[in-house]
C-alpha cells in the first residue's frame, strides 16, 4: 500500500492544501497519523475520486 501526503493529495486531486485536511477531518478521506502530518492511503484517495465522479454525473 502507498500512502500520499497530503500535499501529494491536494496535487492529484487538483485542490488545495486546506481542502485535503477538511476531508480528513470531516472523515470523508481516511487517513493515518505520522508524527504531526496524514499520510493518506492512494487507494482511499483513488476511490474518493471514483464516488466523486459518479455522484456529480
Amino acid at each position: 500500500m502507498k500512502f500520499l501526503t497530503v500535499a501529494e493529495v491536494a496535487t492529484v486531486m487538483r485542490v488545495s492544501k486546506m481542502t485535503v485536511y477538511r476531508l480528513v477531518h470531516s472523515g470523508e478521506l481516511p487517513a493515518v497519523r505520522v508524527g504531526r502530518s496524514f499520510r493518506v492511503p492512494e487507494d482511499a484517495v483513488n476511490e474518493y475520486l471514483r464516488k466523486s465522479f459518479f455522484q456529480t454525473g
